[in-house]
């Protein structure tokens, strides 16, 4: 019995391995993964594009910002989703825009907080003109100390990249 288990298993081994794998982008990558991560997809990491973004799971936020005049309606997925589909392991994340600025994100904010990858506001995609194409968002009106600079200086806009460590 104890061999049957052991051929099963074997059997099994590289079905569960292709399931844990990310597919290939086909359309135009707008965020890559690297570092602390057990699934890649590519020599450079974890590449996304637009599509497989959203399949990880619509959600939508509204909350005011520093940069908008008012609560605005954020629509992307969330930080956490792109984390787990990457198998993502470390207590820091280094996210990078596509102009070179960079802010250390604590893994605890993404526990704490759900973040958001917002790729649409107001119901209109985020174009490097208003922020995007991806904005990390926090839920700043959900909890006050979110108010404040230290956290500001982590809503990377333009991000491309991200580095768990």
């Amino acid at each position: 019995m104890r061999q049957v288990a052991v051929v099963l298993l074997c059997l099994a081994l590289p079905v569960i391995a292709r399931a844990a794998e990310l597919p290939k982008p086909t359309g135009e990558v707008m965020l890559t993964v690297t570092g602390a991560i057990a699934h890649r997809n590519s020599e450079a990491g974890a590449e996304f594009d637009r599509e497989m973004l959203e399949a990880l799971g619509p959600r939508t936020l509204r909350t005011s910002t520093a940069w908008t005049d008012s609560v605005a309606e954020f629509e992307g997925v969330p930080l956490a989703a792109v984390i787990a589909a990457v198998g993502g392991t470390g207590e820091e994340l280094v996210a990078s825009a596509i102009n070179d600025y960079k802010a250390q994100i604590p893994m605890d904010d993404v526990r704490r907080y759900q973040m958001l990858l917002a790729l649409r506001m107001n119901g209109r995609d985020l174009t490097l003109r208003d922020k995007g194409p991806i904005w990390i968002v926090y839920p700043r009106d959900d909890h006050p100390e979110l108010r404040t600079n230290a956290y500001n200086v982590r809503w990377v806009w333009a991000l491309s990249a991200l580095e768990i460590r």
